[in-house]
């Protein structure tokens, strides 16, 4: 007899986390431990005022565009639509299933504000890593 898939959805239980998962050898798990980009933080901070509505992070949108890049991704749209989708990049980029994820507006902001100095001072910053990185880190 051929059986028929029955498309139904039971709630994630509460214990299950993202860690669970992602396997541990996923390519974004190993880009994740060979590059720390806590650094950017410092390198964007004179571009931010002192109070307002807090930003996406700068360490967030950098992931971004490392996804934007090993993805072969065209714009931040299609690029949002991809971290939506898929539970290896929220859990590279820190987001769990059910957390808001920036607005792909946004990230068209946050470029132009950066400016191409900014990208050049990343490379600068931790150009080893970030050459890695480009070249596949193991992919």
């Amino acid at each position: 007899m051929m059986g028929k898939k029955v498309r139904t959805f039971a709630p994630l239980p509460q214990d299950v986390s993202l860690e669970d998962m992602v396997p541990k050898d996923h390519f974004y798990r190993r880009l994740d431990a060979l590059l720390n980009l806590s650094f950017v933080r410092d390198l964007v901070a004179p571009l931010y005022a002192g109070g307002g509505r807090p930003s996406v992070d700068p360490v967030v949108f950098f992931k971004l565009q490392l996804v934007m890049f090993f993805e072969d991704l065209r714009s931040e749209r299609q690029l949002m639509r991809a971290v939506a989708d898929r539970l290896s990049l929220r859990w590279y980029l820190g987001y769990d299933p059910f957390e808001p994820l920036p607005d792909h507006s946004s990230l068209t902001r946050i470029r132009e504000r950066y400016g191409l100095e900014i990208f050049w001072g990343l490379l600068r910053a931790d150009r080893r890593g970030v050459l890695r990185c480009l070249s596949g880190a193991g992919r």
